[in-house]
């Protein structure tokens, strides 16, 4: 499929998405989230794609959703653009495929929502990273305001929502918004390092995992381990099961197939 805001690239397993709009420091607009929603459905369909990571062009990553467009919207058409925003955030969380975010530079509102959405973030130096909708007299509207302390917690994330400003990469990193901190040169080779690691694993047992983490943040911790004892076991109906195992016992790297 051909893509006006966004680039899809694929190499042996490894999928790169980058928001491809400098100009507006890849702001997100009701078309680039569409081609986002669908790029990330037709990777999900894609079975020869393990790993996803996310990333923009230029000095952002993704710099926060397309002011221009949002400031004459009436009650209902910022509806249903906060309702679009959500749906790519679900499209993600809910994916089989495991999201890294390359996290480049300026990161806000919108785009730290994107971010908080993938399974693991790496951040450059350079990145700037926040929900500073505040300042234009909004709250956040991808769900920001329910994923921020679930991350960081509840008074630092209002800290955070209440006065709009911005934290540094590490920051973020002491935080546990993001999972390393690196030079800018080798944002992209940490993240493809990452990305095969990832992809050398049993693709189907990380869908569990995903799953059940992202499940279990918003259950009970019975309920929660009930639903890891209904995977565990249903793993070892897997190929990917034995595999592993008798990898392990003959001392030799696994070769897993996803079934």
């Amino acid at each position: 499929m051909v893509y006006k805001n966004i680039i899809v690239k694929e190499d042996e397993g490894v999928a790169l998405i980058t928001v491809n709009r400098p100009r507006v420091m890849n702001a997100l607009n009701t078309e680039t989230i569409n081609e986002l929603i669908t790029a990330v459905k037709n990777l999900e369909k894609n079975k020869e794609v393990k790993v996803v990571i996310l990333t923009g062009e230029g000095k952002a990553f993704i710099a926060g959703a397309d002011i221009n467009e949002m400031k004459d919207m009436t009650p209902v058409q910022a509806k249903a653009f906060s309702e679009l925003g959500g749906e790519l955030i679900g499209s993600i969380e809910k994916s089989r495929l495991p999201f890294i975010a390359a996290v480049n530079g300026y990161t806000l509102g919108g785009g730290c929502e994107v971010m908080m959405a993938c399974d693991i973030a790496i951040a450059s130096t350079t990145a700037v990273i926040g929900q500073p909708e505040i300042n234009l007299g909004i709250p956040p509207g991808f769900g920001g305001t329910q994923r921020l302390p679930r991350l960081i917690g509840k008074m630092k994330a209002k800290e955070m929502l209440f006065t709009g400003e911005y934290l540094n990469a590490s920051e973020a990193f002491s935080m546990g918004l993001v999972c390393g901190v690196v030079e800018p040169d080798q944002l992209m080779e940490k993240a493809l390092a990452l990305a095969d690691k990832i992809k050398s694993k049993s693709n189907l047992q990380i869908s569990f995992i995903k799953s059940l983490v992202n499940t279990g943040m918003e259950t009970d911790i019975i309920s929660a381990c009930r639903l890891e004892t209904a995977l565990f076991s249903l793993s070892f109906s897997t190929k990917d099961q034995k595999e592993g195992m008798s990898a392990f016992l003959g001392k030799r790297k696994p070769v897993f197939i996803d079934e």
